[in-house]
């Protein structure tokens, strides 16, 4: 069986949502001062690298991360490559066959230089969450900080994905992954109050 790691490295060059917290790590105790072991801590927001949404990131009244039902983070996953695409629509899968997967992954490859955030990258067309429910997919992963532009305050993608039960899986890191099916496996954390949560997601193929 082949793993693939499709997660990014959390570290101080891990580039943040404009203005939002960056990563930082820190050793509270050292070997030195225990006699024993390091013991470290981490400040980031939710939100940072690869991560789930939540849809209490985008709803006062969703859901938090930790009563999303966990096997929605695992399951059979198509990976579809849309390289060169400004915008992903229902249209570009008309044509794909969605049997036996609850999962897709889309490859854009708009995000090239991960140490820092992107100016532009591919976004999702709002008439995607709708065509997606009736495939049976369950949960969207990107490889791009958002399914919605940077910019976005009405973030159409987000809500349409929300309305038709369908979850967000951004920031995966897919520059080596080949077209195909795969079993995705990305758990977030089980905080209580969280918006969303950082992941370490992963492919698996026979």
């Amino acid at each position: 069986m082949k793993i693939i790691d499709i997660s990014m490295t959390l570290d101080h060059q891990t580039p943040p949502w404009p203005g939002d917290e960056p990563f930082h790590y820190e050793r509270t105790w050292t070997m030195e001062e225990t006699g024993s072991v390091n013991v470290g801590s981490v400040k980031m927001s939710n939100h940072l690298g690869t991560h789930v949404d939540a849809p209490f990131h985008y709803d006062n009244q969703g859901q938090k991360i930790a009563e999303l039902p966990v096997e929605r983070f695992c399951g059979q996953a198509l990976v579809v490559d849309l390289a060169g695409k400004k915008t992903v629509s229902a249209d570009d899968f008309r044509d794909v066959d969605f049997t036996g997967v609850t999962k897709l992954i889309v490859r854009s490859n708009s995000w090239r230089d991960r140490s820092t955030f992107p100016t532009e990258y591919t976004v999702l067309e709002e008439n995607l969450g709708h065509f997606l429910e009736t495939q049976g997919i369950d949960l969207i992963g990107v490889d791009t900080p958002s399914v919605d532009p940077e910019t976005s305050k009405e973030l159409p993608a987000h809500h349409s994905l929300y309305e038709h039960d369908i979850l967000i899986l951004e920031g995966l890191v897919l520059d080596n992954v080949e077209p195909g099916r795969y079993e995705l496996n990305a758990f977030p954390l089980k905080m209580a109050e969280a918006d969303g949560s950082p992941v370490r997601a992963v492919l698996k193929k026979d």
